[in-house]
């Protein structure tokens, strides 16, 4: 019962999701033909709101639900290697047409075909976690 906030938050964004259209294969492509503003719309909204609530949180002193001030950490400082991760995630991004957040909320929709993806998500996480001290930074 402790979780049931987190399965309704998951639940309102799969449905704000789908109902946005931010899961359809064809928004994600036209946004990166540069043909259609409706993606870009939306990141720059949740840019927007993002910033907005992190300004209300910084200004009013605003703490979580256990009563904990909320911090936020300094920036860590840019790698090289972000910059190629970065590259490599859009790459994926634009090849699959999903991006993280909504694999699952396909997935719930019945697109079976992005359960591929999703394992392939996973074992590039395992991966990563295996050869992460070997990489430079």
């Amino acid at each position: 019962m402790k979780n049931l906030r987190f399965l309704l938050s998951g639940i309102l964004f799969g449905i704000i999701a789908v109902k946005s259209e931010i899961i359809s294969w064809y928004r994600i492509h036209e946004m990166f033909l540069f043909k259609s503003f409706h993606m870009y719309g939306i990141i720059g909204t949740a840019i927007a709101v993002g910033a907005t609530g992190v300004w209300l949180i910084k200004k009013y002193k605003i703490k979580d639900i256990d009563g904990q001030p909320i911090s936020f950490a300094d920036k860590a400082p840019l790698y090289k290697s972000a910059l190629f991760g970065g590259i490599m995630f859009g790459l994926g991004w634009g090849l699959v047409g999903a991006c993280p957040g909504p694999m699952y909320t396909l997935l719930g929709t019945g697109i079976w075909s992005i359960a591929v993806v999703i394992a392939s998500a996973v074992a590039g996480t395992f991966v990563y976690g295996l050869i992460a001290h070997r990489l430079p930074r």
